[in-house]
């Protein structure tokens, strides 16, 4: 068991929308429900696939907030608290426990790029902030920069810092992480296709988009592998994988976001600078989802909404 017991299916929540531009609180507490119906083990609200550049500090505060209190404590709800400014990633922290979330996700500082040692000083300081777990998240392909595997290593050793979310599109990584990792120091996937491998190779489990709109099937798929019936992962994982393709055609959260409101979710509404999807990307999300019998509602009109409205 991992220190922090961050284990199995976790989702990458989106923060939906109303039309207006606000943050839609029942259209979210409709997907905390339809998350925890379905048996995800972990919730991560507030990361970069619930938007979080857009979302003002207040807006983060409510979305963090419901997201726990719609959740009761039945799951881990592991706050996104990152920033490239070390002090604001801190006081995110500092919040985050005050609100009682069960850790942190504190994405690698982006567009500035520091150095190692700027990496293990930035995490030291989030690690000091707060009595909580913190999950770093390594995602070289937003941030500019990458948080290299004996970097990882020394801040495993800290006690505040209890995983990390590789998302670095390699297996080469991961592999290096959990071949040297000290007991404990969980290892989650950061990407949805490579989710199965991972936790073949020793991995906890993943932080997920497609479950976001397939939670069950993505479920199943992560316990077949945790409990080593590979050839059932297996499966599991090509069943899935048009839909896991069909959501990374265009940047996340975007694809996602249209499907869910296919189901009736969530309204169709993005923030500035994103906008809706291709009508390529639509319609294979739309094919995947038909195929693994996703129940799916009539058409819905989408929205560009500015997040100074």
């Amino acid at each position: 068991m991992t220190k922090s017991g961050f284990r199995g299916t976790g989702t990458a929540l989106v923060t939906p929308f109303t039309s207006g531009g606000a943050v839609d609180e029942a259209a979210l507490g409709r997907l905390v429900d339809f998350q925890l119906k379905n048996g995800v083990d972990m919730l991560f609200p507030c990361g970069t696939t619930g938007e979080s550049p857009t979302l003002e500090d207040g807006e983060w505060e409510r979305v963090a907030s419901l997201v726990l209190e719609r959740a009761g404590g039945a799951v881990p709800v592991i706050v996104g608290a990152g920033s490239n400014s070390t002090a604001h990633a801190v006081r995110l922290t500092e919040r985050a426990a005050r609100l009682g979330a069960d850790g942190v996700l504190s994405v690698g500082p982006y567009y500035n790029r520091p150095q190692q040692g700027g990496y293990f000083e930035h995490y030291k300081a989030v690690s000091e902030a707060a009595d909580i777990a913190v999950v770093l998240y390594n995602v070289p392909a937003r941030t500019g920069g990458g948080i290299h595997p004996e970097t990882t290593l020394r801040l495993a050793e800290l006690p505040g810092i209890a995983a990390i979310k590789e998302a670095s599109g390699s297996l080469d990584p991961v592999g290096e992480i959990l071949r040297h990792r000290p007991p404990g120091f969980g290892v989650l996937s950061g990407d949805d296709p490579l989710a199965a491998a991972e936790i073949a190779m020793g991995a906890d489990g993943v932080v997920s988009v497609t479950s976001n709109a397939a939670p069950g099937a993505f479920k199943r798929m992560v316990d077949a592998a945790l409990a080593g019936r590979i050839s059932e992962a297996r499966e599991l994982h090509y069943r899935l994988l048009p839909l896991i393709q069909a959501h990374f055609m265009e940047p996340n959260p975007v694809p996602v976001k249209s499907l869910l409101a296919m189901m009736g979710l969530i309204e169709e509404a993005y923030r500035l600078p994103l906008v809706p999807p291709e009508t390529r990307t639509r319609d294979a999300v739309r094919h995947a989802a038909e195929t693994l019998a996703i129940p799916l509602v009539a058409h819905r009109s989408h929205q560009v909404v500015d997040s100074n409205n």
